[in-house]
């Protein structure tokens, strides 16, 4: 099964589902894991949410370059993907939303602008089933709130600016009619 595992597009039913929560890390779940990850840089993606692979757990894989100017990984002290099982976010008091281009592996022709919190509280299970707690800004914060939006059923089309639904009417359109 893990194997057969493929990152699925626009409009596959289970991009809109709402993802069920994780009962219980198991072998099963972390070799799904380790085989988004292998998904998601065989995509070149910095992120990969379990419902683009076909199943409606509430898991992401993450994987963004760390800033070399900034602290090494916020969870692991080193560069490297992170499992995300079971995440909740919070949102520091009056955070304010930045504007960012956003693409995404189940989406692959549409690339637009989309406004996020800068900054993010997660509290998640990693792949042994251990909970952790991170703050996160910059390009994994986005990261984080774009793959939790996943496990909700959003997508980035949802969440496009007025400008960017506009310039991707037409291949919205085309995704949803199968081109």
């Amino acid at each position: 099964m893990v194997q057969d595992l493929h990152i699925v597009h626009y409009p596959a039913e289970v991009l809109r589902a709402k993802a069920e929560p994780i009962a219980e890390v198991t072998d099963e779940v972390r070799q799904v894991a380790t085989r988004m990850i292998e998904l998601m840089r065989e995509a070149e993606g910095i992120g990969l949410a379990a419902p683009q692979v076909g199943l409606a757990w509430r898991l992401f894989v993450a994987d963004v370059p760390p800033d070399p100017d900034a602290p090494r990984h916020p969870l692991t002290g080193t560069a490297g993907p992170i499992v995300c099982i079971n995440p909740e976010l919070t949102f520091p008091p009056r955070a304010g939303t930045e504007a960012m281009d956003e693409g995404c592996l189940s989406l692959p022709s549409l690339t637009g602008e989309v406004l996020r919190p800068p900054t993010v509280r997660m509290r998640a299970l990693d792949a042994k089933g251990e909970a952790y707690e991170i703050e996160a800004g910059g390009l994994l914060a986005r990261c984080i709130q774009h793959e939790t939006d996943h496990l909700d059923g959003v997508l980035i089309l949802d969440k496009f600016t007025m400008r960017s639904r506009l310039k991707n009417r037409s291949a919205i359109r085309d995704l949803e009619r199968g081109r």
